[in-house]
């Protein structure tokens, strides 16, 4: 089995990826940001499925700093880079998000050279896929970019495509043997680990919590442990070399279309999630995107929506998240 080192083991797709790891046998170290979270991460793996966390390792680093990256891929086979900035509010100054996504990216990749990694799988997003174009009356695939200076180009989505394009020149004209492959995934959704919930998931709270659905709003959806597999197929799958594979599961969906299926899945537990009757109103760009390359060459299969959305709440009540009603 193999030594891997998961930026971002604190986080929801980090947490879930260094458990599906333990579980296979691998060694995991993780990074985090502070040891304080150290107990946090351990509990998760376990919630997460991992029988014992014996082979769970610790780096603290921070993707703004140079110190500690060495170490924290010395002896590593592969490196998984999953952190990065998630802002609940747009930030004053959009540099605040594209200068850590892009440079703490640069800094994983050439610690990894320089420590003899086989391969980077980098965690990007649909936004550097599906945003700052003039037709959306498509299916987005994985030839498809950003223009991060289109019109509805947010400072997050701009970081994301910014950090991805750096990642590729990087690997193009300095990454030496380095490998790398990189996952797109939309809207991640799935069961949580502990208590703190991601940005998307917090829809799903709202909802449970007898919030009416926004209108207007559509997106794609991934379970978290189907995007976890995806990345540990990306690491290992020779196939994957110098590929970027998006991650959907289905077509998109909307807010509202979630709350139906709270209420119609989860009986009394979604006795107040709303589901009104809703009036046609203006709605951004649906973007539709395709996983089609990555169950082609891959052989990746996620699982049905409703089945994450479902685990979602579930979870959110088995850790405290939402009261019972």
């Amino acid at each position: 089995m193999s030594k891997i080192l998961v930026t971002g083991g604190s986080g929801f797709v980090g947490s879930h990826v260094a458990a599906k790891l333990l579980k296979e046998g691998h060694q995991v170290r993780t990074t985090i940001r502070s040891a304080r979270r150290e107990a946090e991460v351990r509990s998760m793996v376990r919630n997460g499925g991992a029988e014992s966390d014996q082979e769970l390792s610790f780096s603290q680093t921070d993707l703004t700093d140079d110190h500690g990256w060495a170490a924290a891929v010395s002896g590593c086979d592969y490196v998984l880079h999953v952190a990065s900035p998630f802002p609940q509010q747009a930030p004053d100054n959009e540099n605040e998000l594209i200068v850590p996504a892009r440079d703490g990216t640069l800094r994983v990749l050439r610690a990894a050279r320089d420590a003899g990694v086989k391969r980077v799988v980098l965690t990007s997003s649909f936004a550097a896929i599906g945003y700052g174009h003039t037709n959306y009356d498509r299916v987005f695939d994985e030839e498809d970019w950003t223009d991060p200076n289109g019109p509805d180009v947010q400072p997050y989505i701009k970081s994301k495509v910014l950090a991805e394009r750096a990642a590729w020149d990087f690997i193009d004209r300095e990454g030496g043997s380095l490998e790398m492959s990189v996952v797109n995934p939309v809207g991640i959704f799935g069961p949580v680990l502990g208590p703190h919930i991601s940005a998307s998931i917090a829809f799903i709270k709202r909802l449970l919590e007898g919030a009416p659905p926004l209108p207007g709003l559509s997106f794609g959806t991934v379970d978290v442990r189907d995007l976890a597999d995806l990345h540990i197929l990306a690491m290992t799958a020779q196939a994957a070399r110098g590929q970027r594979f998006i991650a959907v599961s289905g077509d998109v969906v909307t807010l509202f279309d979630i709350a139906k299926t709270l209420r119609e899945k989860l009986g009394e537990l979604a006795s107040i999630v709303q589901t009104p009757e809703m009036e046609k109103v203006a709605s951004a760009p649906v973007r539709r995107s395709t996983s089609e390359k990555a169950m082609r060459v891959l052989g990746w299969r996620p699982r049905r929506q409703e089945e994450t959305i479902i685990d979602t709440a579930r979870s959110l009540f088995r850790y405290g998240v939402v009261s019972s009603v």
